[in-house]
């Protein structure tokens, strides 16, 4: 007789438990999410040891407000939400610090190359392989969504990393759902538009 499958806890149920004292679902909701969350925050401020303490933040943060969850909503899109806006307050004390960023000029000229322009293209030759390819694609993708205007960003991280609907992205970033689609497009067009000149190389691999 095969085993009967055991139903998988929702996180709702999780935060609910949490909610009645059983630490050990908190835990369980810290597993689950702890990995997505970093990824998400780390694209958004770009520094893993800034990130990880912004994670510890949302994470404590999600504690003191246990009792303000009202499950009328997922526990991930509150979650994320909570994890946007200590990043955006984190991103605004930036504001005032003197951090080179990818669409930032490099050293003393202001109309000198960016970080980004800095950045070593890939030219086809008899010995690219496709692992070299891919992994100058991958650095050249994490390049590309870092130098994304912020509103683009988080919206194109909170799809592709935190795999959520945009009508929950709606709600955690509180713009329309058709304004979060609309920067999701530009996102990918600016993405497609600055990966065109790998097509060639991709087809001589072919």
């Amino acid at each position: 007789m095969a085993p009967i499958a055991r139903e998988e806890v929702t996180d709702e149920v999780l935060m609910l438990r949490f909610q009645s004292g059983d630490r050990t679902a908190f835990a369980a909701l810290v597993r689950k999410h702890k990995t997505p969350i970093y990824n998400f925050v780390l694209r958004l401020v770009r520094a893993p040891s800034v990130a990880e303490d912004l994670v510890q933040d949302v994470f404590v943060k999600i504690v003191q407000s246990a009792i303000d969850f009202k499950h009328e909503s997922k526990f991930s899109t509150w979650a994320y939400a909570i994890a946007r806006n200590i990043c955006i307050d984190h991103l605004r004390k930036m504001t005032f610090r003197n951090h080179a960023s990818l669409d930032q000029a490099v050293g003393n000229e202001p109309d000198g190359p960016t970080l980004l322009d800095r950045t070593p293209d890939v030219h086809p030759s008899a010995t690219v392989d496709r692992n070299v390819i891919g992994q100058e694609v991958g650095r050249r993708i994490t390049l590309l969504v870092e130098s994304l205007p912020i509103d683009q960003r988080e919206v194109f991280l909170l799809r592709e990393v935190g795999n959520l609907p945009f009508k929950e992205i709606a709600t955690i970033t509180g713009v329309p759902e058709n304004t979060v689609k609309s920067r999701m497009r530009y996102a990918l067009e600016r993405l497609q538009e600055s990966l065109a000149e790998y097509e060639d190389y991709a087809r001589a691999l072919r």
